[in-house]
């Protein structure tokens, strides 16, 4: 293998000249330049192969044999070696380690020039830069083959990975929020008292979304440190942050799936029902005869006041209001031994949400019960039980079973703190929640009337 990689390295640079050579321009029939600038990235590639020792790695050697057929290629007349060098850049990809991302990079480089539209040239870009952990650039590309890409079942996983790397983000910039919107009301207590800068090492750490991966992870595990150093580990936004870190490690460790099962429906986690939340007014509406009386009655003003929100939330089975009653967030709660065996959930909502435990029984009522097209988000897992989870509200579970559906919800609300305003209406007599319940959303009521129990969340 020493001396195919030594002639290969020498026809190689016959070709394409050596390092430093200048690109000269194509004569008649021979090689393009963006194709002689290639092989040259690939000379220099087998140059430090071959001074790296013996090859006994076979993904080098298919790389090895990739650029031989490119080098093959570039050298016939006539001959198209853009697929070659596509393969040779998918080859150095699947070579592994940092060099083989760049050669990858490098020659992707290469083929978006001399094709702009190649779809296989922008993936192959994204790819290459995924793996250098530049993941903005990545999506940059993943977007432009996407753009290029008319097969929408083939563009899955790139959809796939671009969500991946943009929640991976999404992290970031909510670790970044919360420590900036802690250091300002830190700072401005400290500097009053003329002391100032007792969060400057939290401050200090350089993160944010566009650095490389590797540096990123570093940046974020020294936060989360000196965060954890600063306030302790029981402080409610050194649990959040810690929980953020969590999340953003699980992402760069594997790509969010796409169930196929889901009808079509689009996953949401945390920050996506944030954004979903934000800014809107939401009622929680009871599911009772008087309420869905009410509703109907034409003219009615509850109905008129239900009209009026942003969004509204409905839980469970609605037995008694209309089939075509606005739903906007419909929730539900996992109940019995075999709560995938329940009906299904047909009821038209923009977004669903599943509580349940365990993760197991979870899947499986998901897969199950949901309607393809009865909804267009539905809850991810880590919306799946919000006053357990530790990222979320982390509190013990009761030992009297599940709390009830409309009191999950309200505190997942107050949790996420993105909503203008939350009413519940028709909560009372028959709907009335459970006495400890009551007793945490009385502590929260602004204003109540005869429909409604209003919560002003912030």
């Amino acid at each position: 293998m020493g001396q195919t990689l030594t002639g290969l390295l020498t026809s190689v640079r016959a070709i394409a000249g050596r390092p430093g050579t200048q690109t000269r321009a194509r004569p008649g029939d021979g090689p393009d330049p963006g194709l002689l600038a290639a092989l040259r990235h690939c000379g220099d590639h087998l140059a430090a192969l071959a001074a790296s020792g013996p090859l006994t790695d076979a993904r080098r050697t298919r790389l090895i044999a990739s650029i031989g057929a490119l080098t093959t290629a570039c050298s016939t007349p006539g001959a198209d070696a853009f697929d070659a060098l596509l393969r040779t850049g998918q080859q150095a990809l699947d070579s592994g380690g940092d060099a083989g991302a760049r050669l990858a990079l490098a020659l992707a480089d290469e083929a978006t020039a001399l094709r702009a539209r190649s779809k296989g040239a922008w993936r192959l870009r994204g790819n290459a830069l995924d793996a250098l952990g530049r993941s903005e650039e990545a999506i940059t590309a993943y977007e432009r083959h996407l753009a290029l890409q008319q097969n929408t079942a083939a563009s899955r996983d790139v959809e796939r990975r671009i969500a991946t790397l943009r929640a991976a983000g999404d992290r970031i910039d909510e670790a970044l929020a919360l420590v900036g919107n802690g250091e300002e009301a830190r700072d401005g207590k400290e500097d009053r008292g003329g002391g100032g800068g007792g969060a400057a090492g939290a401050g200090a750490v350089r993160l944010s979304r566009r650095l490389p991966a590797a540096e990123a992870r570093a940046a974020f595990t020294e936060l989360v440190r000196l965060r954890t150093t600063e306030r302790g580990a029981a402080d409610p936004a050194v649990r959040r942050l810690a929980a953020l870190y969590a999340e953003h490690r699980r992402l760069s460790d594997r790509d969010l799936m796409a169930d196929p099962l889901l009808g079509g429906a689009e996953p949401i986690g945390v920050p996506g029902l944030r954004r979903f939340l934000a800014d809107r007014t939401v009622c929680l509406v009871a599911d009772t005869p008087h309420t869905a009386e009410q509703e109907q009655r034409p003219g009615s003003s509850l109905a008129a006041l239900i009209e009026g929100y942003d969004l509204v939330v409905r839980c469970d089975a609605v037995r008694h209001a209309a089939p075509t009653a606005r739903t906007d967030l419909h929730a539900v709660t996992l109940r019995g031994d075999s709560p995938w065996k329940g009906p299904l959930w047909d009821r038209r909502a923009t977004a669903r949400l599943v509580f349940g435990d365990p993760l197991p029984h979870w899947r499986l009522a998901l897969r199950s019960r949901l309607v393809p097209g009865s909804q267009d988000r539905i809850g991810d897992a880590t919306l799946r039980r919000p006053l357990h989870d530790p990222a979320l509200l982390a509190e013990a579970a009761d030992a009297d079973g599940p709390a009830s559906t409309a009191y999950t919800v309200l505190r997942l609300l107050d949790f996420l703190g993105t909503a203008a305003r939350v009413d519940l209406i028709g909560f009372e007599g028959p709907a009335a929640l459970p006495p400890r319940e009551r007793e945490w959303i009385g502590a929260r009521t602004g204003t109540t009337d005869d429909t409604a129990v209003r919560i002003t969340l912030r």
